[in-house]
């Protein structure tokens, strides 16, 4: 079996030893640079399954841009580390297999962050399902069954269900929901959350709208 392949970003050698330990201990083979280098180690790369990195300071304005790169080229999984005080920002791009770290985690946070998105089917299958009353959300594939139907989201109906019901018991406001979901400042204004939420409530259906609340003066809800 072909060893996986990953690339290392990172401008300080502050997360280096624990990922260096990591991906040996995973066997997989790691090509590292600065975030300069990123778009040139990524062509070099027939295939690429992993790209973990490091981000500085602005998580939208650096991660944007390898989100788009990775989607020309197939795709791979993101690991991003990010720093405590960054974490009120954090962004991951929802067109990816992406997950996070603290800066200064364990190495073996590290391995089981990194096995999890190297080894979906293996490591994550559990991961990829969540049912709630007659409904299932495949995390994987973007679908939504209800009643063992199909039901069609556009992607931002389905972003914007699925972001609330992996993040249940919290209201977010509108704005919050665009940062989130939306991963861009809205230009049409945040009532563009209330439109989605209507048609998201519709396709579920009554019984299961029921747990998409409003909380009058904040935001929404899935309880």
């Amino acid at each position: 079996m072909e060893a996986k392949q990953a690339i290392f970003i990172a401008d300080s050698l502050d997360n280096a030893r624990q990922f260096q330990q990591a991906l040996s201990d995973l066997g997989v083979e790691v090509s590292a640079g600065s975030s300069m280098r990123f778009t040139q180690l990524l062509a070099a790369k027939d295939e690429c399954d992993l790209v973990i990195y490091e981000v500085r300071n602005d998580i939208r304005a650096e991660v944007v841009p390898v989100e788009q790169a990775l989607l020309e080229h197939g795709g791979a999984a993101l690991l991003l580390i990010v720093r405590d005080e960054l974490l009120g920002d954090l962004y991951l791009p929802m067109q990816l297999h992406c997950d996070f770290v603290l800066s200064g985690a364990s190495e073996d946070e590290c391995v089981a962050r990194m096995r999890m998105l190297l080894w979906p089917g293996e490591a994550g299958a559990a991961n990829d399902q969540v049912s709630v009353d007659s409904m299932t959300i495949n995390l994987a594939t973007y679908q939504v069954q209800v009643g063992g139907a199909p039901v069609d989201f556009t992607y931002l109906e389905y972003a914007l269900l699925a972001f609330l019901v992996t993040h249940p018991g919290r209201t977010y406001s509108r704005d919050a929901l665009l940062r989130r979901v939306w991963g861009f400042d809205y230009y049409g204004g945040s009532r563009t959350v209330d439109v989605h939420v209507r048609r998201v409530r519709a396709k579920l259906g009554p019984e299961l709208a029921q747990h998409l609340e409003t909380v009058r003066g904040v935001g929404y809800l899935w309880n």
